[in-house]
């Protein structure tokens, strides 16, 4: 685990409280692609349904394309 240090005077100034500046970040590398949905809710500290709220209130869309249709389709159980 890797532990971020922020100055008490910077995290003020940016009025976030820290549970808030880790959805915000979050938030920010999934919405860049830079994280998965589960690992960046896990930064976010939130459940699945929750960060999918965070995301949806800040008009960030799910990263969802032709591809994971696909494979979502293959997994799909024939009845």
């Amino acid at each position: 685990m890797m532990t971020l240090t922020i100055p008490d005077e910077v995290l003020s100034d940016t009025n976030l409280s820290p549970t808030d500046l880790r959805i915000e970040l979050a938030v920010y590398l999934y919405d860049k692609q830079r994280l998965s949905l589960g690992k960046a809710r896990r930064i976010a500290g939130l459940s699945l349904i929750d960060f999918q709220k965070e995301l949806a209130k800040r008009n960030v869309y799910l990263h969802y394309d032709l591809e994971d249709l696909q494979t979502d389709l293959k997994n799909l159980p024939s009845f």
